[in-house]
């Protein structure tokens, strides 16, 4: 049976795939018809049964539409429905929960060396200045830390980690205000063991990264 269960979960993954594939590949958008299950059939060479079973779980996330008597229609990607949708099928084991915390971890120390490297002092004083004076989030501040790494793809590899985090629903508490004043000064240092450790006292890490 869960065998069964295991190899229905990869058809769905993949048939969603190559679902996005053929919607970035025919450049279409909200609003915009998709084929028809017969064609999507053809074209990824599955059974209908279940492209309409992906089909149905798309429609059910509300991420298209079918209209009796006109077909089916993509409503809005935006957001983070689709990551919810395959995070149903991707992180139900506790091992790929772990990785993506730790590959997020990971990249965000990433991110931070790339900020020594490329950041003036101007911009890490200012960064510090933010953080004082404001409430901190943990995504803004983070999201700023990406933004001086200065590498787009960085950037968008660790926004959909932190999309796949929050669909975990972890209740861990975020870090003081405090730590994130800490590693932002550690950052006016330029020395990445003191923003390494302060990293650490931040997410907590007993070892590891």
């Amino acid at each position: 049976m869960r065998n069964q269960t295991e190899s229905s979960t990869k058809v769905y993954i993949e048939i969603v795939r190559q679902l996005r594939e053929i919607i970035e590949k025919d450049k279409l958008k909200a609003g915009d018809k998709i084929p028809s299950e017969r064609e999507l059939s053809e074209r990824l060479n599955a059974g209908r049964s279940s492209v309409r079973e992906a089909l149905r779980a798309l429609e059910l996330l509300g991420l298209i539409e079918t209209r009796r008597g006109e077909g089916t229609y993509i409503r809005d990607f935006r957001g983070n429905q689709l990551v919810q949708l395959l995070s149903s099928f991707i992180l139900q084991d506790k091992k790929a929960i772990k990785d993506v915390i730790e590959t997020k971890y990971l990249i965000e120390l990433d991110c931070l060396q790339l900020v020594l490297l490329k950041s003036s002092k101007s911009e890490l004083e200012r960064l510090k200045n933010w953080t004082i004076e404001h409430t901190v989030e943990d995504v803004d501040f983070f999201a700023r830390i990406t933004e001086l790494a200065d590498n787009h793809l960085i950037y968008r590899i660790w926004q959909i980690l932190v999309d796949y985090h929050r669909s975990l629903d972890n209740n861990k508490d975020q870090p003081t205000k405090e730590k994130y004043i800490d590693l932002a000064k550690a950052l006016e240092t330029g020395n990445f063991d003191l923003v390494r450790a302060s990293y650490r006292r931040l997410r907590d890490l007993s070892d590891g990264i």
